[in-house]
């Protein structure tokens, strides 16, 4: 990674977030940007957050959650972390498996469903 800072919109726009959801990242401090006068930008470490949080997002993680678990690496380090990353992720492997046999309930449902008003059809 570069030492390259990015502004405001850049970050936006690297990230495809909008400006609100930035800013409600800083103020949830999620986030922690350089500020110049009303200017923020972004370093690498923030870069790197980012990534973080939005990949926490897509597997599902809160934001409080995705919060404790960067300060985990601002005050006790890398090792305690990981553990905590093993822990939350070994939770969240649980419910996605529990939501994905619920969601294949449902649609064996609908198809059955569906496959009974076809057949309603075909013998009109």
């Amino acid at each position: 990674m570069t030492d390259t800072r990015l502004s405001f919109r850049e970050m936006c726009d690297r990230f495809e977030v909008t400006p609100r959801t930035l800013r409600y990242y800083e103020y949830i401090e999620l986030l922690s940007p350089e500020k110049v006068g009303r200017a923020r930008f972004y370093g690498p470490r923030e870069v790197a957050r980012m990534t973080l949080i939005l990949r926490g997002r897509r597997f599902g993680f809160s934001l409080e959650e995705i919060r404790q678990w960067l300060l985990i690496y601002d005050r006790e380090g890398t090792a305690p972390q990981m553990r905590a990353w093993v822990a939350l992720a070994d939770r969240q492997l649980g419910v996605l498996a529990a939501e994905r046999a619920q969601l294949d309930e449902t649609i064996a449902e609908l198809r059955r469903l569906r496959d009974e008003v076809a057949a309603t059809l075909d013998t009109d």
